[in-house]
C-alpha cells in the first residue's frame, strides 16, 4: 500500500490529539474558574483599609502615632479613641463612646496611606478600647485597632443583640412648635416621633439611630442619636429623637432616619423664613440714619453764630407791670432794628415814678383866661 499524504491524512492524524484535548478540558475548567474568582478576592483583601499603632498601651496625656494603608486616595479621615469596643465588634455605643474632644483629622495621600499623632485621652465608656478610624465624606469605610488606656476602668462588653431587627411600624411625624426666638433666627427644633417593632428573635438594647438633614440638592448630614431602652422580640416602642437645624435655617428640608445601614423613614420639613431678622435690619436702616441726622442738626445748632438782637430779645425779662388806672402801652408787632434797640435801652434804665391825678402839674396851674377877660 502506498502512504497517503494530504489533507485527509492530516485530519486523521490530528483526531487523537483533539479527542485528548476535549477529554482534559472539562477537568481544567473548575480550576480555571477558581483562579479567576480568587484574584478579585485577593485584591479586595489587599485593598481593605488597615490601621496600625506605634504603641498598644499608653496613659492619659501621652501620645501615639496612628498609621494606615489601603484607604481611598485623598480621603478625609477621623481618628478617635473609643471605649466599650473591640476590632471584632466595632464601637458598640457609636461615637458617644469616644473621646471626641481629643480626636484628630487627617487626609490620606494619593496611595491611600496616612500617619498622624493622636493624643491619648480617656473615653466616656470603660475599656476594652480601640482607636477608631473612619471616613468623614464619600464612601463609608472604617477600621479599628485594639488599644489600652492605662489607668482607665475596664468592664465587660454588653451581650450581643445581633438577632434583633427593628422596623418602623407607623408613619413618622415631627412634633413641636417654633418659638418667638425662632422668628428672630434661633435654631428651629422638633422631635422626630416614630414607632418601631422588633422583628428578630433577640432583644435590642439602647439602639443607636442616625438622623440625617438634607437641604436642596445636598447630601444629608448624619448625627447619631441613642435611645435608652430595650425592645423585646415581637414588641414595639414609641421613640422620640430631637432634631435641630442651624441658626437662621429656612426652606424645605428632608429628615431621614437610619438604623445600621438601612434608612427606615423620611419626613419632609418646611421651615419658614425668620422675618424678625429682616424687620430688624429694616428698622436698623431707618433708625440709624434718623439718629445721625438728629445728632448732626444738634451739633449745627450748637456751633452756628447768633445775632446780638435776637440773643437779647430771647433773654430779656418782662418789665414791671403798669398802674391799673393808666392805659396800657402797646408795642407794634413789626419792629425795626432801631426800635428794638431803643426798647432794650428803656428796659435797662430805671423806671420813673408816675404822677397821680391829684398831684399832676396841670391842676396847680392857673386856668387860661378868655380873650375878653385878658
Amino acid at each position: 500500500m502506498t502512504r497517503q499524504t494530504g489533507p485527509e491524512a492530516l485530519r486523521r492524524a490530528a483526531s487523537p490529539a483533539r479527542l485528548l484535548t476535549l477529554a482534559v478540558l472539562p477537568a481544567l475548567l473548575p480550576a480555571l474558574f477558581l483562579s479567576v474568582l480568587a484574584v478579585p478576592g485577593a485584591r479586595a483583601a489587599e485593598s481593605a483599609p488597615t490601621v496600625s499603632l506605634s504603641k498598644k498601651e499608653a496613659g492619659k496625656g501621652g501620645e501615639i502615632t496612628v498609621s494606615g494603608k489601603g484607604w481611598r486616595g485623598e480621603a478625609l479621615l477621623m481618628l478617635l479613641i473609643c471605649g466599650q469596643a473591640t476590632p471584632e465588634r466595632g464601637v458598640i455605643g457609636g461615637t458617644n463612646s469616644c473621646a471626641n474632644g481629643a480626636g484628630r483629622a487627617v487626609t490620606t495621600d494619593e496611595k491611600g496611606a496616612f500617619s498622624k499623632k493622636l493624643p491619648v485621652a480617656e473615653p466616656p465608656e470603660p475599656c476594652p478600647c480601640v482607636v477608631h478610624v473612619a471616613t468623614v465624606t464619600g464612601e463609608q469605610a472604617s477600621a479599628d485597632a485594639a488599644f489600652t488606656v492605662a489607668g482607665h476602668p475596664t468592664a465587660e462588653l454588653p451581650r450581643r443583640t445581633g438577632g434583633g431587627k427593628l422596623a418602623v411600624l407607623a408613619a413618622t411625624r415631627l412634633e413641636g412648635d417654633s418659638s418667638l426666638l425662632t422668628w428672630f433666627g434661633a435654631p428651629p427644633a422638633r422631635r422626630l416621633v416614630f414607632t418601631v417593632g422588633n422583628l428578630g428573635p433577640a432583644p435590642v438594647e439602647d439602639p443607636v439611630f442616625e438622623i440625617g438633614t438634607a437641604h436642596g440638592v445636598y447630601a444629608p448630614q448624619w448625627e447619631e442619636r441613642q435611645w435608652r431602652g430595650t425592645v423585646a422580640p415581637g414588641a414595639r416602642a414609641r421613640i422620640a429623637l430631637p432634631v435641630e437645624l442651624s441658626a437662621g435655617a429656612h426652606g424645605d428640608y428632608q429628615i431621614s432616619l437610619r438604623y445600621g445601614k438601612k434608612v427606615l423613614a423620611e419626613q419632609p420639613w418646611g421651615v419658614g423664613r425668620p422675618w424678625g431678622v429682616t424687620l430688624f435690619w429694616v428698622l436698623l436702616c431707618l433708625v440709624v440714619p434718623a439718629a445721625v441726622f438728629r445728632i448732626g442738626m444738634a451739633v449745627v445748632d450748637r456751633i452756628r453764630p447768633r445775632t446780638v438782637g435776637a440773643h437779647r430779645t430771647a433773654g430779656a425779662r418782662p418789665g414791671p407791670a403798669v398802674s391799673k388806672g393808666l392805659p396800657r402801652r402797646t408795642t407794634p408787632v413789626a419792629r425795626t432794628a432801631r426800635s428794638a434797640a431803643a426798647a432794650d435801652a428803656d428796659a435797662t434804665t430805671a423806671v420813673l415814678p408816675w404822677f397821680t391825678p391829684d398831684s399832676a402839674p396841670s391842676e396847680n396851674r392857673p386856668r387860661p383866661t378868655t380873650k375878653g377877660q385878658a
